[in-house]
């Protein structure tokens, strides 16, 4: 009965310091927590900052802080940081082969910080993958698809990829073509395509509106039209844009032709 009484009391100081570490760790979580998005909101109040530098800098110190926790958390049950290191340490290959993934992610990251090749809120393609960037943290980088789906892209196959950042310049160039019937006239219609964009103020005077018969198809003459806009107007007017000319072309008389064949009959 003694032995079990003393097996029974061994156990006391364990339970004791898995409560402690219990707690340690939901505080630990906690204060990463309120300090990083402490840190995030100072970050991004200050003008000369983005938010892309305020998002990466509060995701480094929250993972300091919960490395930190994790040490207090070891040294609960009688494991010396000092301890710690040494083994990590021993063990610094093994890591490494096993979390190489993890670690050129977080490599990754920094140099896209460092780089800056997209920013918070801005709209790029990675790899063929196209979003509006949510977040970019030590790990990974998030999009936002204008269906609003998420997509996560570790930061090792972004900074791999190739990326086109659609937002970087505030101006933007709107391609646009149109077909017109053989018969119709094409000086007229690229008359009629000119006056609509100079009329719109949202296409710009400089570089001037650009029409031109690029191509003799099938079926139609084509045209095609270049009109440079603040890149936050390029889908409305590109929308805009269609809808005016057809409805323009309705009212002169000029005609969109769709693919058809003529058949010719010769007398026997």
């Amino acid at each position: 009965m003694e032995a079990v009484m003393e097996q029974m009391s061994g156990f006391g100081p364990i339970v004791i310091n898995a409560i402690k570490a219990l707690v340690v760790l939901i505080l630990g979580w906690a204060v990463a927590g309120a300090v990083s998005g402490l840190i995030r909101k100072r970050v991004n109040a200050t003008p000369r900052l983005d938010a892309t530098i305020g998002n990466f800098i509060a995701s480094i110190v929250k993972w300091v802080i919960l490395l930190m926790v994790l040490i207090a958390v070891l040294g609960l049950f009688g494991i010396e940081a000092t301890s710690l290191v040494a083994v990590l340490g021993a063990a610094t290959l093994a890591i490494g082969l096993a979390l190489q993934g993890t670690l050129s992610d977080l490599a990754s990251g920094f140099m896209l910080i460092l780089f800056r090749p997209y920013k918070l809120g801005q709209y790029v393609d990675i790899g063929g993958t196209a979003g509006t960037v949510k977040d970019l943290n030590l790990f990974f980088t998030e999009l936002v698809t204008p269906d609003n789906v998420q997509i996560i892209i570790p930061n090792g196959q972004a900074w791999g990829a190739i990326i086109t950042n659609v937002s970087h310049y505030d101006t933007r160039r709107c391609d646009l073509s149109f077909g017109i019937d053989y018969g119709d006239d094409a000086d007229k219609a690229m008359q009629v395509i000119v006056d609509l964009a100079k009329a719109d103020e949202r296409v710009h005077d400089d570089p001037e509106p650009w029409v031109r018969v690029t191509n003799l198809g099938d079926s139609s003459v084509d045209l095609s039209v270049r009109l440079w806009c603040d890149a936050a107007d390029y889908w409305n007017l590109k929308f805009d844009m269609t809808k005016a000319v057809k409805d323009a072309f309705d009212k002169n008389g000029i005609s969109i032709p769709y693919p058809h064949s003529v058949e010719i009959q010769k007398a026997g």
